[in-house]
């Protein structure tokens, strides 16, 4: 039993979705960030650096945050969703760092700033209107090549796709990435997808161009 600490973000709907992929059991722990539940102390020992989302695996009692390594470990775990043959297990890896270096920050501050605090720097909202741009510029392109970002089905698109899902924030236009509309509505055709998306039960449809 995986005990799993999330919110509806784009990280913490990472994990739920990879759950219900990989078929193992979880409990969930709503973290409303909104009333900041992740500075609680009793969080503070699971996720030393008071974000979600962050696991505890019952089955050894290992925790552990940061939403990429708890993919590579469920993935490792369950030996599903992260092929292990040279070359794509690493350009999993490759792309999923794409998402945690990249793709994650620098959308998460389109949605800051353009989203929730328009008028307070035209310089920041410029900046990361054109990067958000530029990102679904790069995946679209991947995407052209390639049914997946990594060739099948992977941990990979599990991290993307969720960011992704907050298109509406991020001044961009499903028209202009063609291959990329594609994959994002496959993959929220996925049924484990659609269980993972709402896992706090709110009621939330997934979002469609």
């Amino acid at each position: 039993m995986i005990d799993l600490y999330t919110w509806m973000t784009p990280n913490g709907q990472k994990i739920s979705i990879m759950l219900e992929e990989v078929g193992l059991p979880y409990r969930v722990h709503p973290i409303d960030i909104t009333k900041d539940h992740q500075f609680d102390p009793a969080f503070l020992k699971i996720s030393p650096n008071n974000k979600i989302p962050a696991i505890v695996d019952n089955d050894n009692g290992l925790h552990l945050m940061e939403s990429g390594r708890i993919l590579l470990y469920l993935a490792e775990k369950t030996g599903q969703l992260w092929r292990q043959d040279f070359p794509t297990k690493w350009r999993v890896v490759e792309w999923l760092m794409w998402q945690m270096g990249g793709a994650g920050p620098f959308l998460g501050q389109t949605h800051h700033f353009v989203k929730f605090n328009p008028g307070k720097s035209s310089y920041a909202e410029e900046r990361y209107a054109k990067e958000a741009k530029r990102i679904w510029g790069v995946l679209n392109t991947r995407l052209a090549e390639s049914a997946y970002v990594a060739g099948d089905y992977s941990i990979a698109d599990i991290a993307i796709w969720p960011w992704i899902s907050r298109f509406e924030w991020q001044t961009v236009d499903f028209a202009d990435y063609p291959h990329v509309k594609r994959w994002y509505a496959a993959i929220a055709e996925r049924p484990a997808v659609k269980r993972g998306w709402d896992v706090l039960e709110e009621g939330r449809p997934i979002p469609m161009p």
